[in-house]
């Protein structure tokens, strides 16, 4: 049984058919199903409020500013913040990676001639918006450069000096699908320089691993609501709040005002300082939802789950002649699998999967070209799970790519 049938969390997309074929959906990587609680949250919403936030003393508006607030509570409680101050709402972890990058560089948190160290293995969503920032200040970029995308803690923490000032790290690679001892990182990266503030992507990692901001000692997190069963438009940018207090807002307008006067502007409290615009209300609600489900279930449980289906995938991928897996090749390795099929091109094997069985999976460079130049190659396929998975889908997966590889090679 799926480990949302045991737990009566139904995706009405999985209704759905491809030809014959039921549609089985490996790309939770890019962003997973929705469950029909959680749409059903959006509509109701939709259909019966859609007054904003934060601007009306009437019943609609109240209700609005309501679900925002209580969003965020949800928001802090699962990740363990102190208080909701930290829980800045953003458009997604881009947005949140963007608002960090460019309030960060802009604050007195940083000097010239200071450091940033990044990795190879980022998504560009965790690259390229440092590189923009650090173009036009004395400041350098760093990075880690592991053998084969693998991560190995002890030889990052090498390169970390009395310059270095901010770590920018995913927590699971969305190639490799390697998962970071991110406790371990955190701890040897504080013992090598306590003054080194560490950002972690968890875009990847949330919805299988428990994360409690208070303990893990990290400075900020980024995350988004839509691989996490909820909807799109609506992410997380968590942080310190002494730390969010002395950087300046990225995005201005209404709302993260305090006095706006012809000559100058004072800015808003926390978190709304960060905050500018009308927000994208009714998928509070969703995200509210999803949340509520990942903690139905738990966290333990879904790892435990998607561990097994991806052991279980590599142990019979690993038969199939002429395939190179990409990743760690131990227990770090979970939830998404890499691959390329001797030299048949990822994207004929994507499509002739979706139209021969009615699987879905993301083919191409997913968001990290310099980790595909450092691995050696152009693009690759990638499956990865998620609750409403099971042995039999991959069971078909396995059976397709046979008879793909039969026809092209």
């Amino acid at each position: 049984m799926r480990l949302s049938q045991k737990y009566n969390i139904a995706f009405p997309a999985l209704d759905r058919k491809i030809g014959d074929n039921n549609i089985i959906y490996f790309d939770s990587a890019a962003t997973s199903l929705v469950p029909k609680r959680v749409a059903d949250a959006v509509y109701n919403f939709d259909t019966k409020n859609k007054a904003n936030v934060h601007r009306s003393s009437h019943l609609l508006g109240n209700e609005s500013t309501e679900i925002m607030e209580s969003t965020r509570e949800t928001v802090k409680d699962f990740i363990n913040a102190n208080s909701t101050d930290e829980v800045i709402f953003t458009s997604g972890t881009t947005m949140s990676i963007n608002t960090l990058a460019n309030s960060f560089l802009n604050s007195e948190l940083i000097n010239d001639e200071q450091e940033i160290l990044l990795t190879s293995v980022e998504h560009h969503a965790n690259l390229v918006p440092w590189q923009q920032v650090t173009k036009n200040r004395n400041i350098n970029l760093k990075f880690y450069e592991p053998k084969n995308g693998i991560i190995i803690i002890d030889e990052l923490v090498e390169l970390i000096d009395d310059k270095t000032k901010l770590v920018s790290i995913t927590g699971q690679s969305n190639v490799t699908g390697q998962e970071i001892d991110i406790t371990n990182l955190i701890k040897k990266i504080k013992e090598k320089n306590p003054n080194t503030f560490i950002h972690l992507d968890i875009a990847q990692l949330i919805t299988h691993k428990k994360i409690n901001a208070k303990d893990l000692g990290v400075d900020f997190l980024s995350f988004s609501a839509h691989k996490m069963f909820g909807p799109t438009g609506v992410g997380i940018l968590w942080g310190r709040k002494d730390l969010l207090e002395a950087m300046p807002p990225f995005i201005t307008g209404g709302e993260m005002i305090d006095q706006v006067s012809l000559e100058k502007t004072t800015f808003n409290i926390l978190p709304f300082k960060f905050e500018a615009g009308t927000p994208n209300i009714s998928s509070f609600t969703g995200f509210k939802e999803a949340i509520n489900i990942i903690e139905e279930i738990g966290q333990e449980n879904i790892s435990k789950y998607i561990k097994e289906l991806t052991d279980y995938a590599l142990k019979e991928m690993r038969k199939v002649e002429g395939i190179e897996i990409y990743g760690p090749k131990n227990e770090s390795h979970n939830s998404l699998i890499s691959f390329n099929l001797g030299k048949i091109h990822p994207h004929d094997i994507a499509h002739m999967l979706n139209d021969l069985g009615g699987i879905g999976i993301r083919s191409g460079h997913h968001c990290a070209q310099p980790l595909m130049k450092q691995l050696g190659i152009r693009s690759s396929c990638r499956i990865s799970f998620s609750i409403y998975n099971d042995i039999a889908e991959i069971d078909k997966f396995i059976k397709t790519l046979k008879k793909i590889k039969g026809w092209l090679s």
